[in-house]
């Protein structure tokens, strides 16, 4: 007679996901921005779209940078435990494993990418898994960890929704999805160097070589200057160029004149509570700024649309 010796048998882990935990893999924040970039730069592209094929391919963008988050937080998940600004993730939390984030993030990737290319086009969905791809592996398990850069060259993936998008309504891509590309990749650094300076601990203690903990926060300090510099003269570019009409090139230049003027004090202010608060100031008015400047960007692309409405 044979002893089934219980203690031995390993059963098989029940998970303590919910809803809500995935939903958090998602980086419905980050998500929200994609949205909305996307959203403009499909609005701007020339000719009719069906409005089916319209909420297809958002749906299809927002899911594949939430595949991106959900891989990213899959690869991430022993730097995330580290930082207090992460540590509450799903995974660090033990609520989800790697593994399972890396399932669910893999399949809403490929779901993602074969709908939007099936259903709308391929060009868009090639964009689409292009910007996964950079997004996971380019810049979370190559740049991230190895160069004070991975912010700059790593930018270039949340940059790429309007491009996607204006790739899904026309097939193609054209000079007026690449200026709002520039737009969020000269946007990024000063955005995310204002958070690495008032997280430089956090970093630090995860590893990870941010420019304040590479480079030292002066020179952190006047990198973020000089990209928000470049930054206004690269918003302003589609009222330059004829694109856009006065009243986006005065929005952009206003908006700029705040974004300089934060960039200044944190350049100025360089130690203390004054730092801290100089940083935060800027890192919360970039947000701001990005979404201000969209806005604009979508009224006027909506008040072209319907001014002939009203004129006939």
């Amino acid at each position: 007679m044979s002893v089934v010796d219980h203690n031995a048998i390993e059963l098989p882990r029940i998970s303590e996901a919910e809803v809500g935990d995935y939903l958090a893999l998602l980086k419905p924040r980050v998500m929200s921005l994609v949205i909305f970039t996307a959203l403009v730069g499909m609005a701007m592209a020339p000719g009719h779209f069906h409005p089916v094929l319209a909420i297809t391919s958002l749906l299809c963008i927002a899911v594949g940078a939430g595949a991106s988050g959900a891989l990213n937080m899959a690869l991430e998940g022993d730097i995330d435990a580290k930082m207090s600004r992460t540590a509450n993730r799903p995974i660090p939390r033990g609520r989800i494993t790697r593994p399972e984030a890396m399932a669910f993030g893999m399949t809403l990737a490929f779901f993602s990418v074969m709908t939007l290319g099936i259903l709308v086009n391929w060009i868009a969905g090639s964009l689409l898994a292009f910007t996964i791809f950079f997004y996971v592996v380019i810049y979370t398990m190559g740049l991230k960890r190895w160069t004070a850069q991975n912010i700059v060259i790593g930018g270039a993936a949340g940059a790429l929704p309007p491009v996607v998008a204006w790739a899904a309504v026309t097939g193609t891509v054209d000079v007026e999805p690449l200026l709002l590309f520039a737009i969020i990749f000269f946007w990024t650094p000063p955005h995310f160097w204002a958070l690495a300076l008032f997280r430089s601990d956090d970093y630090a203690r995860a590893g990870i070589p941010m420019l304040p903990n590479v480079a030292g926060p002066d020179a952190t300090r006047l990198q973020i200057l000089l990209y928000t510099i470049v930054l206004i003269a690269v918003a302003a570019a589609p009222w330059a160029l004829g694109y856009f009409d006065a009243v986006y090139g005065i929005v952009s230049l206003i908006l700029g004149a705040g974004m300089l003027w934060l960039a200044i004090e944190v350049y100025r202010r360089r130690e203390g509570t004054a730092a801290n608060r100089a940083t935060r100031r800027l890192f919360a008015f970039s947000i701001l700024y990005l979404f201000a400047l969209f806005a604009v960007l979508l009224a006027e692309v909506v008040v072209r649309a319907i001014a002939p409405v009203f004129i006939g």
